[in-house]
This record gives structure tokens, C-alpha cells and sequence, in this order.
């Protein structure tokens, strides 16, 4: 008799190193939760202009987007947890700099280094979760890091206030710290071998270049939906609701902390079942469908004449971001499956840094020009594009097993 049997074999568990990764992601994210809010103060402090000040910020991100290219090259020639541990230690030893640092040009120098530093770890450690995450759950490893480094931010302002006494010197002290911690967790339980692994496989097997990987439907279509993201969730939610907060509501401060933390309640309730969803019905769904979500709530922020409506709408924005993001992290790892792609791991990153630059600057200067509504309606036409690039974008998900008996 012919039967078709789906293999229904216990998936692999999560690898150790992986979870090295997520332990260091979450120390990472736990330090920059007490500086991130704290910076610009920081800043002014130094007699400087409001404009010098969100320099300090900008150079940080021009940094990461103009080294991307960089970071995927030493990837590809000398390996992920080489240039993950570098970048770990130049974040480190630069921040804890600035909380010596005596005069403005002093800061910008180091976040310009910090941001060359991040850039490093955040592509590489892409690099080691693609390289090390098994077939089966590729969309669960991607949650799991992601939801680290989620919960280090809602934590870290907490510590920050309540370590608010101890002056605005000290968190950039504490923060250089715990990155270098953060760096020797990884240097001691993320054994060298993964880099002589990778040499082993890159003779033998040609790196993934990123002509031929722009040529996979799906590569392009993850390119326009982290440009969108980038947009969105990582720039002008942070820059663009504070200052709508502060437009609408009296106590503007305060409830666009409430804002973001109801963003990153949702998010975080998405991501704890959207990468087992993507290891099970697809990549592509997943992604369409946070894309669109995204769409809607955050286009309904600048409608938001009440403080319930404009926490409600973050956190279903929120909610699409975690849909999104697992699924997006699993589709790099399908293209690029075993082969090195530095430069295609980079280029990603690139399109998400520069849609967080270029998405607050126009979104504010519309919101300045025609109002807060048609800024955020922007963000919202920008997701709904990327969904359309993902309806011509491929399905990456490795097909089910089939054994005939």
C-alpha cells in the first residue's frame, strides 16, 4: 500500500551558541537602555545646540550604514565571531570613553566609532544565528534573539531611573561594561571552531555575492521590507511620536514613553509564537501580514486625539513588527544557507539603517509642513509597498519531508 508519511520528528532544540548570542544581546540591549535616553541631555550639557546634539545620534547611524559594506567583507574573510567580538570590544572600550569625555568633539568622535563597532556585531551576529540555526527552526532562533534584545531595552530605562542618582556620567561607564561582558561571554562559551568551519566551507563552497543574490525575488522583496522597517519601527517611531506626543497631548513626555512601551508589548507578545508560525506555514505569509498590520496602526497614530487610542494603535504596530521580523531574519538564512554572505547580510542591514535615516527627516518635515497625519500616513504607504514586493517574492521555507511507504 502507498501511504505518504509527513516527518513528524521532534525538532532540533535551540543550539548552545545561539543562546550564548541571546544572552549577550540581551546585556547589550539591558546597557543601551540606560544611555539612550540620557545621551542628548548628556550632550547639551557641554553648551552645545539642540541641532549639535542630535548629531551625537546621527553620526552613530551614518557610521553603521557607510561600514555595512565593510562588515560584510571581514565576515567573509575572517570570519562572524572574529568580527563579532571586535565590534563587541570597540562598542565597549568607546562608550565607556565618553563617560571621560571632556569636551563635544570628543563624544562625536566615539559614536562615530561606537557606530562603526555596532555595525560589526549586528551583522556578524546575523551571520553566526544564519550559520548555526538548524533548518527546521530558523524562524524560532530569529524570535528568540530578537525578544532578547527587546526585553534588555524595556528593562534598561527602568535600571537608568532608578539609577538616576548616581549622575549622567556613570551609565556610559556601566553600559561600556557590560558590552565587554557581553564580549567575554561569547569569547568563552562560543568555542573558535565555528570560524574554522566556515574557512573549511569557503574553500570549498564560493561566498554569496550580492549580484547574485539580488537576482532571488525574495532577497529583494526582504530589501524593501527592511527599508520599510527601518522607516517605521526603528526611526520614526523613536524620533517622529515623541514629538507628536508632545503636540497633542500635555503631558507629551510621559505618554510617549507609554507609546513605546506599549510597541514593545506587543511586539514582544508577537514574537513568542511568530517564528514557530514561519517554521510552519511560511516565511512569506508571516511577513505580508506584519507588513500590513504595521501599515494600518502606525498610519492611525496621527489620529489619535485621545492617550488610550495612540497606546492602542502602537501596540498593534507593535504587534506587526513582531509578525515581521522573524520571518524577514529566516528568509536570509534560506538564501544564504550554507555559503558565506557578508555582503549580502550587510547590504540588508544597509537598507533597514537607511530607511531609519531617511524616514525621520521627511516624516518630519511633512508633519512640520502638512501635519502629523499625513507624516505617519506616510509610514503607513511605505509598509503597504513592501507587502506588494513580497507578493512577487518567492517562498523560502524548506519544504515538509515526504516519505513514501
Amino acid at each position: 500500500m502507498l501511504t505518504q508519511k509527513i516527518e513528524l520528528e521532534a525538532k532540533p532544540k535551540i543550539p548552545e551558541q545561539i543562546w550564548v548570542l541571546v544572552v549577550a544581546a540581551f546585556i547589550i540591549a539591558l546597557g543601551y537602555g540606560l544611555i539612550a535616553p540620557i545621551l542628548p541631555q548628556f550632550v547639551v550639557g557641554f553648551d552645545v545646540s539642540f541641532a549639535a546634539a542630535s548629531a551625537v545620534v546621527s553620526i552613530f547611524a551614518g557610521a553603521r550604514l557607510l561600514f555595512a559594506p565593510m562588515s560584510g567583507s571581514l565576515i567573509d574573510k575572517i570570519g562572524s565571531r572574529r568580527v563579532y567580538l571586535t565590534g563587541l570590544l570597540t562598542v565597549a572600550i568607546t562608550t565607556g570613553l565618553v563617560a571621560l569625555a571632556q569636551e563635544y568633539w570628543q563624544i562625536l568622535l566615539l559614536r562615530g566609532i561606537a557606530g562603526i563597532g555596532s555595525t560589526m556585531f549586528t551583522v556578524s551576529a546575523m551571520g553566526l544565528i544564519v550559520k548555526m540555526a538548524p533548518v527546521e527552526i530558523r524562524g524560532r532562533c530569529s524570535s528568540v534573539y530578537a525578544s532578547s534584545f527587546l526585553f534588555g531595552n524595556i528593562i534598561g530605562p527602568v535600571v537608568g531611573a532608578a539609577m538616576s542618582g548616581l549622575g549622567m556620567r556613570w551609565p556610559f561607564a556601566i553600559y561600556g561594561a557590560s558590552v565587554g561582558l557581553a564580549a567575554l561571554v561569547v569569547w568563552w562559551r562560543m568555542p573558535k571552531t565555528n570560524d574554522s568551519l566556515r574557512k573549511a566551507d569557503s574553500n570549498s563552497v564560493p561566498a554569496l555575492r550580492f549580484a547574485e543574490a539580488i537576482k532571488d525575488s525574495a532577497y529583494r522583496s526582504a530589501l524593501f521590507s527592511a527599508f520599510a522597517n527601518g522607516w517605521s519601527n526603528f526611526g520614526v517611531r523613536v524620533a517622529v511620536l515623541p514629538l507628536f506626543a508632545a503636540a497633542a497631548f500635555s503631558n507629551g513626555g510621559a505618554i510617549a514613553g507609554f507609546a513605546m512601551a506599549s510597541f514593545a508589548a506587543g511586539n514582544a507578545l508577537c514574537l513568542q509564537f511568530a517564528g514557530d508560525l514561519s517554521d510552519r506555514i511560511g516565511r512569506k505569509p508571516m511577513i505580508i501580514s506584519g507588513l500590513i498590520v504595521n501599515a494600518v496602526f502606525t498610519a492611525m497614530i496621527g489620529f489619535s486625539t485621545e492617550v488610550w487610542i495612540l497606546i492602542t494603535v502602537s501596540a498593534l504596530a507593535g504587534a506587526g513588527a513582531g509578525l515581521l521580523n522573524p520571518s524577514q531574519q529566516a528568509v536570509l538564512a534560506d538564501v544564504i544557507d550554507s555559503r558565506p554572505g557578508g555582503k549580502v547580510l550587510a547590504n540588508f542591514q544597509m537598507a533597514q539603517d537607511f530607511g531609519a535615516i531617511v524616514g525621520p527627516i521627511l516624516v518630519g518635515m511633512i508633519a512640520e509642513q502638512a501635519g502629523f497625519q499625513i507624516g505617519f500616513m506616510l509610514c503607513g504607504v511605505i509598509s503597504l509597498l513592501a507587502a506588494v514586493a513580497w507578493i512577487f517574492g518567492r517562498e523560502t521555507l524548506p519544504t515538509a519531508k515526504v516519505e513514501q511507504v
